[in-house]
């Protein structure tokens, strides 16, 4: 006769089966390359050869005093700042533009979330055909000098072109979070603050801005953390030109691994270096986010 004990083991021991495949998959191809990582970031081993040295933390020293991943650090952190506040800006507008639809507001949602079924690659090129041709032919047709310029040659413009492209392809994912949680705003709230008088952006900054807040972290979270890996858009449009000026920490890390000198393991400290400043900062931001959650 089956005890209670082990009715209610059975369960979870058939849920815990479900799980292992994943599980398995995760320590395989993520979990093991980061405790790796680790490993060979305290070595010179360049990725070929199968003999290496243990040199300790000399990759971190060297690494926090080389200007071109200084540089690419403080780039990458201009980018973070700019996509934190414009694409969750952007997908709430969005968010709200759509909700006030009527039917249509299927046609509108799938309309801005398709861009974020693309890679980042394909868009890349089609941006670069974008600010390379199309710009200035209707720069010479309209007359407009913001048109006119080398959107992508020119580092004054190519940061632009990066966040142009990047808010293209990853606002639509966010703005999906956005709606959902805006459909979950209570109507008796938003009827009840209109009929006190309250105006739209009244409206929005004391009734449904607090109640989307959860989405809202969910949003940050998602940007930090894409934001800080960017790969693909950079690479595909500039990558990371002209000279080093659009260089960010994942391309530079990619460069110091596989392009310049195979220095496998003082790439590795510089991913290590990545994570910890994407830990620190997502820890941080998860602390602050979620108190500010309990007081709205």
């Amino acid at each position: 006769m089956m005890t209670t004990r082990t009715r209610k083991m059975k369960p979870s021991a058939m849920l815990l089966l479900f799980v292992l495949p994943a599980l398995a998959f995760y320590c395989a191809f993520t979990l093991a390359p980061a405790i790796g990582g680790i490993w060979y970031s305290l070595t010179d081993w360049n990725g070929l050869n199968p003999a290496y040295r243990m040199v300790g933390f000399s990759n971190y020293v060297e690494a926090m005093g080389d200007r071109f991943f200084l540089k690419s650090l403080w780039f990458t952190f201009k980018f973070v700042a700019f996509m934190l506040v414009l694409q969750n800006a952007i997908a709430i507008l969005l968010a709200l533009f759509i909700e006030a639809m009527g039917r249509s507001k299927v046609w509108f949602r799938t309309i801005f979330f398709m861009p974020n079924m693309l890679s980042l690659i394909i868009g890349g090129f089609m941006w670069m055909f974008i600010f390379t041709r199309v710009f200035p032919y209707l720069a010479d047709r309209t007359g407009w000098l913001l048109l006119d310029q080398s959107w992508i040659g020119d580092p004054k413009y190519s940061f632009f072109s990066i966040l142009a492209l990047s808010l293209w392809g990853g606002v639509g994912y966010l703005m999906v979070i956005y709606i959902a949680a805006l459909q979950g705003v209570p109507k008796t709230l938003k009827e009840a603050a209109s009929i006190d008088g309250a105006g739209a952006f009244t409206l929005f900054r004391h009734v449904t801005l607090p109640m989307i807040y959860p989405a809202l972290t969910i949003g940050v979270f998602l940007t930090l953390n894409s934001s800080f890996k960017v790969f693909d858009a950079v690479y595909s449009l500039t990558g990371g030109g002209p000279g080093r000026s659009t260089q960010v920490i994942a391309i530079n890390i990619f460069e110091e691994a596989f392009s310049f000198s195979n220095r496998y393991g003082y790439a590795s400290a510089k991913a290590m270096i990545l994570f910890g400043i994407v830990m620190i900062i997502t820890i941080i931001q998860l602390a602050v986010m979620k108190r500010r959650e309990v007081r709205a």
